[in-house]
Parts: structure tokens; sequence; C-alpha cells
């Protein structure tokens, strides 16, 4: 992701949020927060970036869209994931009947 950070010289940090598995049981928890955190930080940024090009204290459209891209995609895979984990839950409740 280096090439879009260098494009126009951006504030705002583009990356999508990862986390990293550590292998421990338990920290399943831990794992979504660090993700719904992530997805959160992204849609504050492409807040930032959309008030930043309204207000004019950036005129780079490019950066804001990628900014705002990047935040509607990170929360559909979230909003995804939650309707698979429902799925699953559901299922199981379904087995143990």
């Amino acid at each position: 992701m280096a090439g879009i950070k260098e494009i126009g010289g951006s504030k705002y940090n583009l990356e999508l949020p990862e986390v990293r598995h550590k292998g421990k049981s338990g920290e399943f928890k831990k794992y979504l927060k660090e993700y719904l955190d992530g997805v959160n930080r992204l849609q504050k940024e492409a807040d930032r970036a959309a008030e930043d090009l309204i207000t004019g204290r950036s005129e780079n459209i490019h950066q804001a869209m990628i900014a705002m891209e990047k935040a509607e995609l990170s929360f559909r895979l979230m909003v995804e994931a939650r309707n698979r984990i429902v799925r699953a839950y559901e299922e199981i409740m379904k087995t143990q009947v």
C-alpha cells in the first residue's frame, strides 16, 4: 500500500484494518474488538477526509474518495462477518434442540 500513501502526500492512513491472530484460545473477543476499532478508525478518517475536502483544507478528491471507499468496504466486510457468525450460531442452536 506504499503506492497509495505516496499519491498526493496523503495525511490519512489508507490501510485496511488488520489484526494478527496470536493463536491463543479466548482471543476471539479481543480480535473482534481490534477489528471493530480498525473499522471505526477508517470511518473517522473518511469523515475527516470529506470534511477537509468540503472546507477547502484539502483539494485532493482522489484521497478522499479512496478513504471513503475503504471505510465502506471494511464496514461491508464487518457486516458480512457478523451475518455469518449469527448464521453459525443459529445452526449450532438448531443442533442442540
